[in-house]
Protein backbone atom coordinates (compact mmCIF):
# COMPACT_ATOMS: atom_id res chain seq x y z
CA UNK A 1 0.00 0.00 0.00
CA UNK A 2 1.50 3.29 -1.09
CA UNK A 3 2.24 5.74 1.64
CA UNK A 4 0.47 9.05 1.53
CA UNK A 5 2.83 11.95 0.88
CA UNK A 6 3.40 14.05 3.97
CA UNK A 7 1.62 17.37 3.98
CA UNK A 8 3.91 20.30 3.52
CA UNK A 9 3.78 22.90 6.21
CA UNK A 10 3.01 26.37 4.89
CA UNK A 11 6.19 28.39 4.65
CA UNK A 12 6.44 31.21 7.12
CA UNK A 13 6.66 34.68 5.69
CA UNK A 14 10.07 36.23 6.08
CA UNK A 15 10.54 39.31 8.21
CA UNK A 16 11.24 41.46 5.17
CA UNK A 17 8.06 40.29 3.42
CA UNK A 18 6.03 41.18 6.52
CA UNK A 19 7.65 44.62 6.69
CA UNK A 20 6.97 45.14 2.97
CA UNK A 21 3.31 44.22 3.48
CA UNK A 22 2.96 46.62 6.41
CA UNK A 23 4.72 49.36 4.44
CA UNK A 24 2.40 48.93 1.47
CA UNK A 25 -0.68 48.96 3.71
CA UNK A 26 0.47 52.11 5.53
CA UNK A 27 1.80 54.03 2.53
CA UNK A 28 -1.62 53.91 0.83
CA UNK A 29 -2.93 56.27 3.54
CA UNK A 30 0.25 57.91 4.85
CA UNK A 31 2.22 59.59 2.07
CA UNK A 32 4.76 61.08 4.51
CA UNK A 33 5.93 57.62 5.56
CA UNK A 34 8.90 57.25 3.11
CA UNK A 35 10.41 60.61 4.09
CA UNK A 36 10.06 59.92 7.83
CA UNK A 37 11.55 56.43 7.56
CA UNK A 38 14.46 57.73 5.46
CA UNK A 39 15.11 60.51 7.97
CA UNK A 40 15.30 58.24 11.03
CA UNK A 41 17.37 55.68 9.09
CA UNK A 42 19.99 58.23 7.97
CA UNK A 43 20.16 60.12 11.29
CA UNK A 44 22.33 57.55 13.20
CA UNK A 45 24.68 57.24 10.23
CA UNK A 46 25.19 61.02 10.08
CA UNK A 47 25.80 61.13 13.85
CA UNK A 48 28.41 58.37 13.63
CA UNK A 49 30.20 60.11 10.73
CA UNK A 50 30.39 63.36 12.71
CA UNK A 51 31.67 61.53 15.81
CA UNK A 52 34.23 59.65 13.72
CA UNK A 53 35.60 62.87 12.26
CA UNK A 54 35.72 64.62 15.64
CA UNK A 55 37.42 61.75 17.50
CA UNK A 56 39.51 60.52 14.51
CA UNK A 57 38.55 56.86 14.74
CA UNK A 58 40.74 54.07 13.44
CA UNK A 59 39.49 52.21 10.32
CA UNK A 60 38.29 49.22 12.41
CA UNK A 61 36.28 51.54 14.66
CA UNK A 62 34.77 53.16 11.58
CA UNK A 63 33.58 49.80 10.28
CA UNK A 64 32.06 48.73 13.62
CA UNK A 65 30.37 52.10 14.20
CA UNK A 66 28.91 52.16 10.69
CA UNK A 67 27.46 48.68 11.16
CA UNK A 68 25.98 49.83 14.45
CA UNK A 69 24.57 52.98 12.83
CA UNK A 70 22.90 50.97 10.05
CA UNK A 71 21.34 48.58 12.57
CA UNK A 72 20.09 51.48 14.67
CA UNK A 73 18.71 53.18 11.56
CA UNK A 74 16.85 50.01 10.58
CA UNK A 75 15.46 49.70 14.13
CA UNK A 76 14.26 53.33 14.23
CA UNK A 77 12.71 53.07 10.76
CA UNK A 78 10.83 49.92 11.81
CA UNK A 79 9.56 51.66 14.95
CA UNK A 80 8.28 54.59 12.87
CA UNK A 81 6.61 52.16 10.45
CA UNK A 82 4.87 50.32 13.31
CA UNK A 83 3.58 53.52 14.90
CA UNK A 84 2.32 54.94 11.62
CA UNK A 85 0.73 51.60 10.68
CA UNK A 86 -1.13 51.53 13.99
CA UNK A 87 -2.35 55.09 13.44
CA UNK A 88 -3.62 54.26 9.94
CA UNK A 89 -5.30 51.10 11.15
CA UNK A 90 -7.08 52.90 13.99
CA UNK A 91 -8.27 55.64 11.62
CA UNK A 92 -9.80 53.04 9.35
CA UNK A 93 -11.46 51.26 12.27
CA UNK A 94 -12.90 54.44 13.79
CA UNK A 95 -16.69 54.45 13.73
CA UNK A 96 -17.10 50.87 12.52
CA UNK A 97 -19.30 48.49 14.56
CA UNK A 98 -17.25 46.15 16.71
CA UNK A 99 -14.03 48.15 16.41
CA UNK A 100 -13.65 48.49 20.19
CA UNK A 101 -13.78 44.78 20.91
CA UNK A 102 -11.44 44.08 17.99
CA UNK A 103 -8.87 46.27 19.75
CA UNK A 104 -9.52 45.01 23.28
CA UNK A 105 -9.75 41.38 22.23
CA UNK A 106 -5.94 41.34 21.98
CA UNK A 107 -5.53 42.42 25.63
CA UNK A 108 -5.06 38.91 26.94
CA UNK A 109 -2.30 39.76 29.41
CA UNK A 110 -2.38 41.05 32.99
CA UNK A 111 -5.70 39.32 33.64
CA UNK A 112 -7.75 41.26 31.08
CA UNK A 113 -10.60 39.39 29.41
CA UNK A 114 -12.95 40.92 26.84
CA UNK A 115 -15.31 38.33 25.29
CA UNK A 116 -16.41 39.10 21.74
CA UNK A 117 -20.10 38.48 22.42
CA UNK A 118 -21.87 41.75 23.38
CA UNK A 119 -23.96 41.84 26.54
CA UNK A 120 -26.44 44.24 24.91
CA UNK A 121 -27.09 45.24 21.33
CA UNK A 122 -29.68 47.19 19.39
CA UNK A 123 -30.21 45.30 16.11
CA UNK A 124 -31.62 48.42 14.46
CA UNK A 125 -28.96 51.01 15.35
CA UNK A 126 -26.10 48.54 16.02
CA UNK A 127 -25.45 50.28 19.37
CA UNK A 128 -23.69 47.71 21.53
CA UNK A 129 -22.19 47.15 24.97
CA UNK A 130 -19.40 44.70 25.74
CA UNK A 131 -18.30 43.61 29.17
CA UNK A 132 -14.75 42.81 30.20
CA UNK A 133 -12.86 42.08 33.40
CA UNK A 134 -9.43 42.59 34.85
CA UNK A 135 -7.72 42.67 38.22
CA UNK A 136 -8.92 46.28 38.63
CA UNK A 137 -12.61 45.44 38.21
CA UNK A 138 -15.30 45.19 35.53
CA UNK A 139 -15.41 47.22 32.30
CA UNK A 140 -18.46 48.17 30.24
CA UNK A 141 -17.48 49.28 26.72
CA UNK A 142 -20.16 51.01 24.66
CA UNK A 143 -20.34 51.90 20.97
CA UNK A 144 -23.11 54.10 19.60
CA UNK A 145 -25.44 56.81 20.90
CA UNK A 146 -24.30 57.90 24.37
CA UNK A 147 -27.82 58.36 25.77
CA UNK A 148 -29.00 54.90 24.70
CA UNK A 149 -25.76 53.38 25.94
CA UNK A 150 -26.15 55.03 29.34
CA UNK A 151 -29.53 53.37 29.91
CA UNK A 152 -28.18 50.03 28.68
CA UNK A 153 -25.15 50.29 30.97
CA UNK A 154 -27.38 51.16 33.93
CA UNK A 155 -29.26 47.89 33.36
CA UNK A 156 -26.02 45.96 32.93
CA UNK A 157 -24.54 47.38 36.12
CA UNK A 158 -27.72 46.47 38.00
CA UNK A 159 -27.44 42.90 36.68
CA UNK A 160 -23.76 42.76 37.66
CA UNK A 161 -24.57 43.84 41.22
CA UNK A 162 -27.04 40.97 41.33
CA UNK A 163 -24.28 38.37 40.89
CA UNK A 164 -21.62 40.22 42.92
CA UNK A 165 -23.84 41.19 45.86
CA UNK A 166 -21.92 42.34 48.92
CA UNK A 167 -18.72 43.03 47.00
CA UNK A 168 -17.08 46.35 46.24
CA UNK A 169 -15.89 45.48 42.74
CA UNK A 170 -15.77 48.73 40.73
CA UNK A 171 -17.54 48.96 37.37
CA UNK A 172 -15.91 51.26 34.81
CA UNK A 173 -17.73 52.72 31.81
CA UNK A 174 -16.11 53.65 28.52
CA UNK A 175 -18.03 55.30 25.68
CA UNK A 176 -16.21 54.81 22.39
CA UNK A 177 -16.46 57.55 19.79
CA UNK A 178 -15.25 61.03 18.84
CA UNK A 179 -17.78 63.08 20.81
CA UNK A 180 -17.34 64.92 24.09
CA UNK A 181 -16.68 62.54 26.96
CA UNK A 182 -16.00 59.67 24.56
CA UNK A 183 -12.80 57.71 23.95
CA UNK A 184 -11.29 57.35 20.50
CA UNK A 185 -10.25 53.91 19.30
CA UNK A 186 -6.56 54.84 19.27
CA UNK A 187 -6.70 55.77 22.97
CA UNK A 188 -8.90 52.89 24.14
CA UNK A 189 -6.21 50.57 25.48
CA UNK A 190 -4.42 53.40 27.26
CA UNK A 191 -7.67 54.52 28.93
CA UNK A 192 -8.46 50.96 30.06
CA UNK A 193 -5.00 50.52 31.56
CA UNK A 194 -5.29 53.79 33.50
CA UNK A 195 -8.64 52.92 35.11
CA UNK A 196 -7.96 52.18 38.76
CA UNK A 197 -9.89 52.62 42.00
CA UNK A 198 -8.29 53.81 45.24
CA UNK A 199 -9.69 52.71 48.59
CA UNK A 200 -8.85 53.89 52.12
CA UNK A 201 -5.85 52.04 53.52
CA UNK A 202 -7.14 49.69 56.23
CA UNK A 203 -3.74 48.82 57.69
CA UNK A 204 -3.31 49.17 61.46
CA UNK A 205 0.23 50.47 61.01
CA UNK A 206 -0.12 54.24 61.54
CA UNK A 207 3.22 55.00 59.90
CA UNK A 208 2.34 53.10 56.71
CA UNK A 209 -1.14 54.62 56.73
CA UNK A 210 0.35 58.12 56.91
CA UNK A 211 2.65 57.39 53.97
CA UNK A 212 0.00 55.58 51.90
CA UNK A 213 -3.47 56.78 52.97
CA UNK A 214 -5.02 54.93 50.03
CA UNK A 215 -4.57 51.51 48.51
CA UNK A 216 -5.44 50.33 45.04
CA UNK A 217 -8.35 47.94 44.58
CA UNK A 218 -7.08 44.63 43.22
CA UNK A 219 -8.77 41.27 42.74
CA UNK A 220 -6.80 38.13 43.44
CA UNK A 221 -6.46 35.50 40.73
CA UNK A 222 -9.01 33.29 42.49
CA UNK A 223 -11.46 36.16 42.90
CA UNK A 224 -11.10 37.10 39.23
CA UNK A 225 -11.75 33.49 38.17
CA UNK A 226 -14.87 33.35 40.34
CA UNK A 227 -16.05 36.70 38.96
CA UNK A 228 -15.58 35.54 35.36
CA UNK A 229 -17.52 32.35 36.07
CA UNK A 230 -20.44 34.32 37.52
CA UNK A 231 -20.47 36.77 34.62
CA UNK A 232 -20.39 33.91 32.10
CA UNK A 233 -23.44 32.43 33.82
CA UNK A 234 -25.15 35.83 33.64
CA UNK A 235 -24.25 36.15 29.96
CA UNK A 236 -25.61 32.68 29.18
CA UNK A 237 -28.88 33.64 30.80
CA UNK A 238 -29.28 37.11 29.26
CA UNK A 239 -26.89 37.02 26.29
CA UNK A 240 -27.53 38.70 22.95
CA UNK A 241 -26.72 37.22 19.61
CA UNK A 242 -24.69 39.23 17.13
CA UNK A 243 -26.84 40.47 14.24
CA UNK A 244 -25.99 39.77 10.64
CA UNK A 245 -23.43 42.06 9.12
CA UNK A 246 -21.65 42.73 12.43
CA UNK A 247 -18.61 40.70 13.39
CA UNK A 248 -16.74 42.10 16.39
CA UNK A 249 -13.65 40.09 15.51
CA UNK A 250 -13.53 41.60 12.00
CA UNK A 251 -15.12 45.05 12.01
CA UNK A 252 -13.41 45.80 8.73
CA UNK A 253 -11.28 44.11 6.12
CA UNK A 254 -7.95 45.08 7.64
CA UNK A 255 -5.21 42.61 8.55
CA UNK A 256 -4.37 43.24 12.19
CA UNK A 257 -1.29 41.09 11.66
CA UNK A 258 -0.21 43.37 8.88
CA UNK A 259 -0.89 46.43 11.04
CA UNK A 260 1.52 45.26 13.71
CA UNK A 261 4.04 43.59 11.44
CA UNK A 262 3.49 40.10 12.82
Amino acid sequence: MAEKPAKKKPAKRSLFKQIAQVYKFTHEEDKQLPALMALVFVAPIVVMIVLGIVFKWMWLTWILMMILAILLGFLFATMVLTRRADAVGFRKMEGRPGAAIAVLGNMNKAGFSFPQEPVWIDPRTKDAVWRGTGYNGIYLIGEGNAERLKHAMDRQEHAIKGVTAGSSIPVYRVYVGKGEGQTQIKDLRKVILKMKTKLPNTTTNKFMKAIHPHQRFMLTKTELTTLNDRLRTLQAKNGYSIPKGMDPMHPQKISRRAMRGR
